[in-house]
């Protein structure tokens, strides 16, 4: 089953959760919110003061609440807070408070997770098209880094795909008469007519909807999950000292006392090594899957 962006997220606050000395109070929405409504009523107060919240994805800035009533207000600016994106929500959303790690902060360390992998891991396409006999070169998509292989469809019924072993890549190709800028020059014979399928590398792309997949979007193996994972979550905590977020929990002295400060250094080191070392099984593991074929550019 395709990895979301959206379960994504789930498993990279999960596994942060196990390095970070507190639970992340949290609420609900007892009615539907829209876009714009800077008022909203919320099941319990007792948890909440001026400051941050989220819900789904969206961070708020809070300037007031009502124990009474369970009203809280989010200033003039406090909708989709530090660039997250001011949406509608459902009644008996999950309201966070304070979170540790908002949700679209994890998103931007998944990207950033994704953009890194590069060039030991990369994504891959294909494209075709109509071998025309009076002709020798064709556009390739503006995505492709470099081309791996390229066969041609026999003619018959065997339905067999015969290799292209001449052909020359360019890259910086005259845009007047490739859009891409790209382009392939094939100096074999192929039957006029036929088939050519290109199979080529390019860059992995971002997760943006929270149903885009890590397979299908990103172009990246299933496998690449829990390297994704391990990327995101070195990238979130060496941002924070868990032994001193502790502090802030009921239990700081107890904590304290087992978790000395720069133990947030020793978790990235820790999650930064994991990550290195997937990485490069997935990267061998891709390299025995596309190995490098000879070909003449001429």
């Amino acid at each position: 089953m395709p990895t979301t962006l959206t379960q994504l997220v789930d498993d990279v606050q999960l596994n942060l959760q196990g390095f970070v000395g507190r639970q992340d109070r949290a609420t609900h929405l007892t009615a539907a919110l829209n876009s714009s409504a800077t008022s909203m009523t919320v099941s319990s107060t007792e948890n909440i003061g001026k400051g941050l919240i989220e819900i789904d994805d969206e961070l708020i800035w809070i300037d007031g609440y009502e124990r009474a009533t369970g009203i809280i207000t989010a200033s003039p600016y406090g909708r989709g807070y530090n660039s997250s994106d001011a949406a509608a929500h459902d009644q008996y959303a999950k309201v966070t408070i304070a979170p540790t790690f908002p949700r679209v902060s994890i998103k931007r360390a998944i990207n950033d997770t994704i953009n890194s992998v590069y060039p030991l891991v990369f994504a891959t396409g294909s494209t075709t098209f109509d071998f025309v006999s009076a002709r020798n070169t064709y556009e390739l998509p503006s995505s492709t880094i470099s081309v791996l292989g390229m066969r041609w469809e026999s003619v018959g019924p065997t339905k067999e795909w015969l290799p292209v072993r001449r052909y020359t890549q360019d890259l910086t190709a005259n845009t007047g008469a490739f859009t891409s800028g790209k382009s392939v020059t094939i100096s074999d014979y192929i039957t006029p007519g036929q088939t050519v399928n290109i199979s080529y590398t390019k860059f992995p792309t971002e997760l943006g909807s929270n149903t885009d997949t890590l397979e299908t979007t990103a172009g990246l193996p299933a496998s690449m999950r829990d390297v994704i994972i391990y990327g995101a979550a070195y990238r979130l905590v060496s941002f924070l000292d868990p032994g001193r977020l502790a502090a802030i929990s009921p239990q700081a002295d107890e904590i304290d006392a087992k978790r000395t400060y720069g133990f947030g250094t020793a978790v990235t080191r820790q999650l930064f090594s994991l990550y290195q070392q997937r990485l490069s099984e997935e990267s061998l593991k891709q390299k025995q899957q596309y190995p490098v074929r000879v070909h003449y550019s001429r």
